[in-house]
């Protein structure tokens, strides 16, 4: 049967390491608030891209784009993105809804890219982020307990930024993943670190740095080692080596397992609202990825005469 795409199949070991980068991120929010419980969450933020840039800016070369975007870029996807989430988190937002939250920057990146970039969006884009924005509409209808408004809104704020960086990030052209992180994270330690002092205090920090456990610790180590430079490597080596349309929707994948991970590590429960939302959400980024492709399938084919 012929390919309908015209690409070739992902070999199963890069389908494992696909599945095995998803495990990392999703992880990653467990790991965000284990460390939160015991560091104030803009500090941390601070922390985890200074050990992401350092030592490594001293062996990894620049990437090949102008200073100032790749800046630009730290900023929006580290800076403000995980500042955003961590205090967000702190404040009310389970793992799971901020992993779900985050998924929202792909609407986010579609509509700079349509008011900025002059890039067309479908009737399938439009539906999908209408089909999204009532999962979103749902889970601000239930706030309470582990999850407030305000929490939600910090997260949703996290998306925008990151869907900010990703135009951003389109500017830079092709570039060396890993050393695109690694410098773009020199953008945001020292803001984080001076609104830290400003809004958390140098006392909430003293006190967070001097009661850390060895559990904190190894919940940043984690995110800084595993979540940044392992699970960016591999996600780099996986585009570099087949198309973004087979390798993106991967991250769709997300959402659940951080949901498996924070009901069997976090004991977070998810009553129906809470996985009707999710649905949605998901249902809607699906549309966007895989509408055109499933139309393109069932569309009928002109008949030559």
């Amino acid at each position: 049967m012929r390919n309908p795409f015209n690409v070739q199949p992902m070999p199963i070991p890069h389908i494992l390491i696909a599945l095995f980068v998803v495990a990392i991120w999703s992880f990653n929010f467990i790991a965000i608030k284990v460390g939160l419980a015991e560091l104030p969450p803009i500090f941390m933020a601070a922390v985890r891209f200074a050990l992401t840039a350092l030592p490594a800016v001293f062996f990894i070369k620049p990437p090949a784009a102008p200073f100032w975007r790749v800046t630009a870029y730290g900023m929006l996807v580290f800076g403000l993105q995980f500042g955003l989430l961590f205090y967000g988190m702190a404040i009310g937002m389970s793992a799971a809804v901020g992993a779900l939250a985050l998924q929202l920057s792909v609407f986010v990146t579609i509509g700079l890219a349509w008011a900025f970039r002059g890039e067309r969006m479908t009737t399938l884009q439009f539906v999908g982020a209408g089909v999204s924005a009532l999962g979103l509409v749902v889970i601000a209808t239930h706030t309470g307990g582990d999850l407030t408004l305000a929490g939600l809104l910090f997260g949703l704020a996290a998306a925008a930024c990151w869907g900010a960086g990703n135009i951003v990030g389109k500017s830079l052209g092709k570039v060396d993943m890993l050393a695109l992180v690694v410098w773009s994270s020199m953008a945001a330690p020292l803001p984080l670190f001076v609104l830290s002092y400003i809004v958390e205090g140098p006392q909430r920090i003293a006190h967070g740095v001097q009661n850390v456990s060895w559990l904190g610790i190894g919940a940043v180590a984690y995110i800084v080692y595993a979540s940044t430079h392992v699970g960016y490597s591999l996600w780099a080596w996986l585009m570099a080596r087949h198309p973004a349309g087979m390798v993106a929707p991967f991250t769709l994948l997300g959402p659940v397992v951080a949901a498996l991970f924070s009901a069997w590590l976090l004991g977070e429960t998810f009553p129906g609202w809470k996985i009707g939302a999710g649905l949605l959400v998901l249902a809607g980024l699906l549309v966007n990825v895989f509408g055109g492709r499933v139309l393109a399938l069932v569309r009928p084919r002109p008949v030559a005469s």
